[in-house]
């Protein structure tokens, strides 16, 4: 038997973002929505994640529009402190499952979970084989279309040998016994948390092998806060250096000289700019592992031994070798938010995926024509390289010139913890603030122009 669901909605994917886009959705109209995902609860990938993972941005740019994440506090000790605080993996889910439960509160919104969207307007129950369908006036919402992919569910991109100890990230904590050996292999923030959690734990860096296919780009942490001084200071020296920028490489250079980007071996021009952010502190401690082997991907794995396209490098027998080579953030082309398929959600604003969820909902909320919701939310691209940094950077600030000139959209995203480009109604102002605005007004124009030669 196949049930129906009663729904305006069908939202595919019950992590952040599609969390964000039911949340504005339903507090802006009056509709029913049902969310739909093949784990077994809201939260996404972080029901997944390793237990010492951290949100790398302030909590107040993630979750949803209603309800902010950990309370805007800023931390009050450590190597932090004085920026925002960064929720742990069991604050996040903690935090949705309290979101679930006020949407389902409504009366609007049911959960079908451990279930998969097989097309068709189809929904199937991996539990109980139960089929459910939605009718043709339902929307279907699609909030996988850039879900991450993290080591706990995707093999290693490597061979593995019999011998050879291969465990994904999450499985660190749980070692019982201490290989005189780690490998970590990746290049982005999993790996950096890998090398710091196990440094925390007093793994001499010498023990540790770094398998760093590409060197990358980080955001420094201090100036990515939801200070609108800070953050858009921030803006405005990154449009100064693009502004006068010979090449990418000299852009990221200057973004460097001017605290914007860090990159772990200044001997080393990093060619990847997925561009997570990174703490002053950490950078330090990332930098006393000196055993980094650059020698592109990881082919295979073997007891005592690392092959690559180009040879081999040796380690202990009984080395532990971390896989923290997942793709993460999804670099997949670039489609309207708004097709009659489905409306697909990706990030609007550069980055910020949970600000361009909570944008589109608002929007489906409170326009009729399909056209003109996609003339003001036009998707951007998460970065990888540097060329697509640039394009994402111009395609962020093009949608933002569109969505802004809008007086509701714009108060709304005003309101919105989650914009970090926001100035919040009643804010005190500062020199500083004046300064960041006025340099951006005079910098912006010509520093896009020169971003988008440079993509």
């Amino acid at each position: 038997m196949t049930r129906a669901i009663d729904a305006d909605y069908l939202v595919v994917g019950a992590g952040a973002t599609g969390m964000a886009f039911v949340d504005a959705l339903t507090d802006h109209a009056d509709v029913r929505v049902a969310v739909v995902d093949r784990r077994h609860s809201v939260s996404g990938h972080w029901l997944e994640a390793y237990s010492f993972v951290r949100l790398h941005q302030a909590s107040a740019f993630y979750g949803v529009a209603s309800t902010l994440l950990g309370g805007g506090r800023l931390q009050q000790n450590g190597p932090e402190e004085g920026l925002q605080e960064r929720a742990t993996q069991s604050e996040i889910c903690a935090y949705y499952e309290r979101v679930l439960e006020r949407m389902v509160g409504s009366g609007r919104v049911e959960l079908f979970p451990n279930c998969e969207y097989v097309g068709d307007r189809t929904v199937v129950s991996r539990v109980s084989g139960q089929r459910y369908e939605v009718s043709e006036r339902c929307r279907v919402v699609d909030a996988r279309y850039l879900a991450p992919t993290i080591p706990a569910e995707s093999p290693p991109p490597f061979h593995i040998g019999d011998d050879a100890r291969v465990l994904p990230v999450n499985a660190l904590p749980r070692l019982e016994e201490a290989p005189s050996q780690y490998v970590v292999v990746g290049s982005g923030k999993t790996a950096t948390d890998a090398c710091i959690w196990l440094l925390s734990r007093g793994v001499d860096p010498d023990a540790i092998c770094w398998v760093r296919p590409r060197d990358p780009w980080m955001l420094n942490r201090a100036v990515v806060q939801p200070d609108p001084a800070v953050f858009l200071g921030m803006v405005a020296d990154t449009m100064q250096a693009a502004e006068v920028a010979s090449s990418l490489e000299d852009l990221f250079l200057r973004l460097e000289d001017a605290g914007v980007m860090l990159r772990i071996d200044r001997a080393v021009t990093p060619t990847m700019a997925k561009a997570p952010t990174l703490a002053l502190w950490e950078l330090e401690q990332l930098r006393t592992v000196q055993n980094v082997v650059r020698r592109g991907h990881l082919t295979s794995v073997d007891r005592g031994r690392l092959t690559f396209a180009d040879g081999s490098v040796a380690v202990a027998d009984d080395a532990v070798v971390a896989h923290c080579a997942a793709d993460g953030l999804r670099s997949r082309p670039l489609v309207p938010v708004w097709r009659t398929e489905a409306i697909t959600l990706q990030p609007i604003r550069a980055g910020f995926p949970c600000f361009g969820a909570a944008l589109v909902g608002y929007v489906e909320a409170t326009r009729e024509d399909d056209e003109e919701k996609n003339r003001l939310c036009p998707p951007s691209p998460y970065g990888n390289s540097l060329a697509q940094w640039a394009r994402m950077t111009v395609l962020g600030a093009q949608a933002a010139r569109a969505f802004s000139t809008e007086p509701d959209i714009k108060d709304w995203s005003d309101e919105v913890a989650l914009n970090p480009a926001r100035i919040p109604p009643g804010h005190a102002g500062s020199a500083a603030l004046d300064e960041a605005r006025d340099r951006l007004a005079r910098h912006s124009r010509s520093g896009l122009a020169r971003l988008a030669e440079l993509s």
